[in-house]
């Protein structure tokens, strides 16, 4: 009996489930009143860094350069390079042979690297902190 049972409540299941078969696909939606009628934008999007390094090219930017940077010059890094940012920000490249405390031998290694140097304006995603004196890489 409880065999019989089953067997009919699965072949009722069966059948009634048939009647949804053959309906047609579901209706769809309308949802353009939730969306305004405006036209689309779009823009490309540019990191701050990368507008401040191609401006740059390929000189030293005194003013938002840290110290690791300064690396490739022989006998810049960490004291002379410290110095130079400390006294940071500069109006014109001619302007770092005024720092305070500097020996002879600094202003003349100073002074020959002048055309590797350039001077911006100061930006904060060079200057946020303390990331020119330490960057943070490792």
């Amino acid at each position: 009996m409880k065999r019989l049972v089953g067997i009919l409540a699965t072949l009722c299941l069966i059948l009634s489930s048939w009647g949804f078969v053959s309906l047609s696909q579901a209706w769809a939606v309308e949802l353009s009143y939730l969306t305004s009628n405006s036209s689309l934008i779009l823009a490309v999007r540019r990191n701050a860094a990368d507008d401040k390094l191609s401006e740059v090219g390929r000189k030293l930017d005194l003013n938002n350069s840290d110290v690791r940077d300064f690396r490739q010059f022989r006998g810049f890094y960490p004291t002379l390079a410290t110095k130079i940012i400390q006294n940071s920000p500069y109006e014109k490249v001619e302007d770092v042979l005024e720092i305070p405390g500097l020996s002879e031998t600094q202003k003349q290694r100073l002074q020959a690297n002048l055309d590797n140097f350039i001077v911006t304006e100061k930006a904060d995603v060079f200057n946020a902190g303390d990331d020119r004196i330490n960057p943070g890489v490792y």
